[in-house]
């Protein structure tokens, strides 16, 4: 498999096989992540699309002081926000959500009255792991909007904490509460699901 670093270097020679892989290997990533900031998957692609012309005009100034996946990111996010989705530098934390985990499972010194059960272990006998994958594809894409963009970047494209801060505009710690919930919400409807919540 062909590195990033050399991908680069490719495309600023002009090669098109380069910029095709490039495509393959992100273009999935980028739509699903577009989609939390636009109202449609019309114009989720329309952002993508306007994220790789910006690839192609500006690969010449990458100067690689981040990685070319979050320089990607940086171009889709900006391009998203510009088509008209409301810019924030604090997220609301769902106050009216509640507590993550229902309080009735501590019990009264803070600890587990019942420990979760380890179902990801037992899954298989209940779903086979193509159908779960499919689902929590489904369950993250229920999720709140800023919930589910951390945890797509986060938990689905590997992109790191301090990365995930810079294009979404987030401090550390409201980052860190946002995949901490949606994290839980995600586990709480997988439970639910599988009769264990």
């Amino acid at each position: 498999m062909v590195d990033d670093a050399e991908l680069v270097e490719r495309l600023r020679a002009g090669d098109e096989g380069a910029f095709v892989t490039l495509v393959d290997r992100y273009h999935q990533s980028l739509v699903r992540l577009a989609t939390t900031f636009v109202p449609s998957p019309a114009v989720a692609e329309e952002v993508v699309q306007e994220t790789w012309l910006g690839v192609v005009r500006g690969i010449e100034r990458f100067e690689g002081r981040s990685s070319l996946k979050t320089w990607l990111y940086r171009i889709l996010v900006n391009r998203a926000r510009s088509a008209g989705v409301r810019e924030r530098r604090t997220v609301p934390t769902d106050p009216v959500e509640g507590p993550t985990v229902d309080p009735a499972r501590f019990d009264g010194n803070g600890a587990w009255s019942e420990p979760p059960e380890a179902w990801a272990e037992r899954a298989e006998e209940r779903l086979d792991a193509e159908g779960l994958a499919a689902r929590v594809k489904e369950l993250i894409d229920g999720l709140p909007e800023n919930q589910r963009q951390v945890v797509l970047l986060r938990d689905v494209d590997g992109v790191s904490a301090k990365d995930t801060c810079a294009l979404l505009d987030l401090s550390e710690a409201n980052q860190r509460v946002l995949l901490h919930r949606g994290r839980a919400r995600l586990r709480r409807m997988l439970e639910l699901e599988m009769g264990k919540g």
